[in-house]
C-alpha cells in the first residue's frame, strides 16, 4: 500500500509540471482575430481520475483474492430421480399392491369332478391333466359324489359332466345350488336332460342363471360363438366355433335354451349365429362362476372340446377366486 501512494503523488505533480510547462501566450498579427484561448487544463480533475482508476484497479485486485477461481467439474444428467425425503429424513417408501396370482391359486384348487363317460373317453380329465391341475374324479359313482358335496371340503370348482345318460339330477341340483349361492362355488355342467328334468329340481339351477329350456335338440349340428370377444374363447386358448360336427349320440343330444326376462345370464353359443338370446347351447352366469353346455362333448372333436373346457375351467376358476380372495 505505501508503494501506491507515492506512485500516487509522482503522477499528481507530473501533471502539475506539465500544466506548468504550456505556453499560455499566443502572438499574432495585427489584422489576424485572436484564435479562442486554449481551455485551462484542470489538473485537480486528472489527479482526480487518476486516483479514481487506480482504486478501481485496487478493489478488482482484491475481489479476485477473495474469491478464488471455481474447479470446473464435468456434469452429468441424473438417471433415476432422487428418492423423496420425508421429515423424518429416512426416503419414501414406495408402496405396492400386491396382484393375486391366479395361476398359482389354480395349482391348489379344490376341485370336484363327475364324469361318466368311461367308456367312451373321459376328455374333462384330459383337459384338468393338460392345465396341471389337481382334482378329485369320482367317475360316475353317484353315491360319492353326494357324499363330497355333503362334505366339510370348501370346494372351488364342482364339474358334472353328465354326458353318458345316467343323469345326475333330483336333490344333487339342491346341494349343488346351495354351494354356488352360499359358498361362491364355481360350478361347469353339461346335461342333455333338460327337457326330461328342467321342471325339477334343477329349475332352481335354471332360475338362478337367468335361463330357461326351450325346446328339445336331437341331433347335433354345427356351433356358433354369439360372443366372440368373450373371454371364455380366449383365455388361456384360442378356439374355434364347433363347426365341424361328429355325432356320436343319435338321439337326446342335448337341448335348447333361451335368456329369460330381465336376465343378467350371457348366451355364449347358439344354433343361429345371429340369434343373442335363444337357440343357446352355451351360457355363463352368476358373475362367471358358472357355466352351462347343453351339448354333448363327444359328438364334436376331441382337439377342439378339450382347449375349449380348458377355458371353461380357467375362467370359472378365476371368477371363484374374485368373490372369494
Amino acid at each position: 500500500m505505501p508503494g501506491k501512494k507515492i506512485l500516487l503523488s509522482m503522477l499528481m505533480l507530473f501533471a502539475i509540471g506539465l500544466a506548468c510547462s504550456l505556453p499560455n501566450v499566443t502572438i499574432s498579427s495585427p489584422d489576424e482575430e485572436a484564435p479562442a484561448a486554449a481551455p485551462e487544463l484542470d489538473t485537480t480533475k486528472i489527479a482526480l481520475e487518476i486516483q479514481s482508476t487506480m482504486m478501481v484497479e485496487q478493489l478488482t485486485q482484491t475481489a479476485a483474492q477473495a474469491k478464488p477461481e471455481p474447479t470446473l467439474q464435468p456434469t452429468q444428467e441424473p438417471t433415476h430421480a432422487p428418492p423423496e425425503v420425508p421429515a423424518t429424513g429416512q426416503p419414501a417408501e414406495t408402496v405396492t399392491t400386491a396382484t393375486p396370482d391366479i395361476g398359482e391359486r389354480m395349482k391348489t384348487a379344490k376341485i370336484l369332478v363327475y364324469e361318466d363317460t368311461q367308456d367312451i373317453g373321459l376328455w374333462i380329465r384330459d383337459a384338468l391333466d393338460g392345465m396341471g391341475l389337481t382334482y378329485t374324479h369320482i367317475g360316475d359313482r353317484s353315491g360319492d359324489f353326494m357324499s363330497q358335496l355333503n362334505s366339510s371340503t370348501d370346494w372351488d370348482l364342482i364339474i358334472v359332466g353328465a354326458e353318458a345318460k345316467t343323469a345326475v339330477q333330483g336333490e344333487f341340483w339342491d346341494v349343488i345350488v346351495e354351494r354356488i349361492s352360499r359358498d361362491d362355488t364355481a360350478l361347469i355342467a353339461e346335461v342333455w336332460y333338460l327337457d326330461r328334468l328342467g321342471q325339477g329340481r334343477i329349475k332352481s339351477l335354471l332360475t338362478g342363471c337367468g335361463v330357461r329350456f326351450q325346446r328339445d335338440w336331437d341331433l347335433a349340428e354345427s356351433i356358433y360363438w354369439l360372443q366372440s370377444d368373450h373371454l371364455v374363447f380366449s383365455e388361456p386358448n384360442d378356439t374355434v366355433a364347433l363347426i365341424h360336427y361328429s355325432r356320436y349320440w343319435w338321439t337326446q343330444a342335448g337341448d335348447l335354451i333361451k335368456l329369460s326376462p330381465g336376465s343378467d345370464a350371457t348366451l355364449l353359443a347358439g344354433t343361429f349365429q345371429k340369434q343373442k338370446s335363444d337357440y343357446g347351447v352355451l351360457a355363463t352366469c352368476y358373475d362367471g362362476r358358472v357355466i352351462l353346455q347343453t351339448f354333448s362333448n363327444h359328438d364334436y372333436r376331441y382337439n377342439e372340446i378339450l382347449p375349449l373346457w380348458q377355458n371353461y375351467i380357467y375362467y370359472t376358476l378365476k371368477n371363484r377366486f374374485l368373490a372369494v380372495p
